[in-house]
Formats: C-alpha cells, structure tokens, sequence
C-alpha cells in the first residue's frame, strides 16, 4: 500500500499557485515522515484528496522528482528517492565503510587472473618491459544491493600469490594480515561516467545511468602495490567536501611547517581514498 501523507492539509485560494503549495506538503511529508522507497499515492489519489486537477499533482511531483526527493518507477508509481551516502575521503576499505554504517558487504570475484596491464599501469606500478599484474575484478555490494565495481591491478612482487587468496572479505584487512602491507600514500583520480552497457548490468542499473568513478594508485612505503578503478553507483553516491576560500599556496602559508613541500599523493584533510 502506498504510504500517505498526514492528514491533508488545505490548499488555499491566494497568490500562491496551488501546485506550489501541493509541493511543498509532498516535501514535507518526504522528508519528515516517509521512509526512503517508499511509494506516495497515485496522481488520482492525490487529486482527489486534494480537489486539484492531475495537471496540478503531476506539476508538484515532477518538480520534486527533479529536485531527488522522488523518482519515477514506470508501471510502478513514484517512490522517495534511496538517500545517497558520503564517498568517504580516507583510506578506509568498502568492507570497513559499510560495517560502519550498519550494512551487511559481500564481495562476488567476478574474474582473477595475471595479464599483461594497459600501458598507464605498466607506468604507475613501475613494471618491467612485458612484466605481468594481477587483474582482479570484484562486485561490491551492501546488503545484497550492488553498489561499486572494482577494477584492480596489484604488483606481484609486491603481493606474491595474492591470487590464492579468499579475496571476498577485505582486501586491505588481508594485505595487512597476510603481507603486513598497510597503504601509506596514494594518488586518486575522480570523474564522473555514463554507465556501459556491463557495468549496467552488473550494477542492476540502466545503460547511460551516472556513475562517480575513481582511480587510485596507492602504495606501501614508497613502492606502488595497487591500481585499481571503482565505478560507483550515482544514485547511491554523493562527494561532499570542505572549501576554503584561501587558495592552495595561501593555506601552505598560512599552516605551522608550511615551507615543507607535501610529497605528491599524501593524503591531506580533504584527499584520500574511497
């Protein structure tokens, strides 16, 4: 059954447009009353309860739905929109992210292997001429829902036989168990894609949905280890950061010990890892 707003509230003959004060009676109820997925009365309901046109319903949801408060299920209804978390911008594994949250993460290894890397990996891990990687590739998920998918290529010097490994838990809690291989510097990359046509699969999403996408290279004192891109679900996912409004040679200056140059890809306050 559709969840409903409380007791309706009259919409009032004055200046402000009806679908306007509709709208903000859907917000209200959104954001204060109804769970995230659950679905609102049909536009008929709504109309009726209301004594407004569909027209004038249709006009408050669409708006809200542009805003993310809703979205649109064809043959469905309309449901409040899944709130997005915090991409976390610190070494912390996907594992230890949603254990913090109170979700259940699995892994599903979708494919482990040692290949020849692409070129750009060949630079950032310092291999050899025709020297091999491991490529491992894994489906993220947090409780059952597909969130993030992982591309990695590690260096087998640096992790020899890695690929024997039950590599479903984490990854960075078995590095530090198995190698004693903690991260202490990394350099990440972030943009935002649309999804392919596999990705989309995986993901249980539609081709061309956003993604926010990450590469990082990260190493273990001074010796790169990992080189890995994850494809995170847009509408699970937000970045939010802190601004200051000096610029980067301003805020050098104005911090204790700022005449020492920072080592390129040590994380600061607002860098990090996902």
């Amino acid at each position: 059954m559709p969840a409903s707003p409380p007791g309706p509230d009259p919409l009032l003959e004055g200046p402000t447009p009806k679908h306007v004060q509709l709208r903000e009676i859907l917000r209200r109820a959104v954001e204060r009353e109804l769970p995230p997925g659950s679905p609102i009365p049909s536009e008929r309901e709504l109309a009726a309860r209301y004594r407004v046109s569909r027209l004038t319903v249709r006009s408050a949801i669409g708006k809200l739905v542009e805003e993310g408060l809703l979205s649109r299920a064809r043959g469905k209804g309309t449901f409040t929109s899944i709130r997005r978390m915090d991409l976390p911008l610190y070494l912390m594994s996907f594992t230890g992210d949603m254990r913090r949250r109170g979700l259940k993460p699995t892994t599903e290894i979708l494919w482990r292997g040692r290949e020849n890397p692409p070129p750009n990996t060949v630079r950032a891990l310092g291999l050899g001429e025709g020297e091999q990687a491991y490529r491992i590739v894994r489906l993220r998920r947090a409780d059952g829902v597909p969130m993030a998918l992982e591309r990695g290529w590690y260096h087998p010097g640096q992790v020899p036989g890695l690929l024997d490994h039950d590599l479903t838990r984490s990854l960075y809690e078995h590095l530090a168990h198995h190698y004693d291989l903690r991260f202490d510097q990394a350099r990440q990359t972030m943009w935002a894609e649309a999804a392919d046509r596999e990705t989309a699969r995986l993901l249980g999403i539609r081709v061309g949905d956003p993604l926010l996408v990450f590469r990082r290279i990260s190493s273990h004192r001074g010796r790169p280890v990992e080189d890995t891109t994850s494809a995170y679900r847009g509408d699970r996912y937000q970045l939010t950061t802190q601004l200051d409004p000096a610029g980067p040679m301003d805020a050098r200056r104005a911090r204790p010990g700022a005449d020492v140059p920072r080592k390129p890809g040590v994380p600061t306050e607002q860098g990090g890892f996902p």
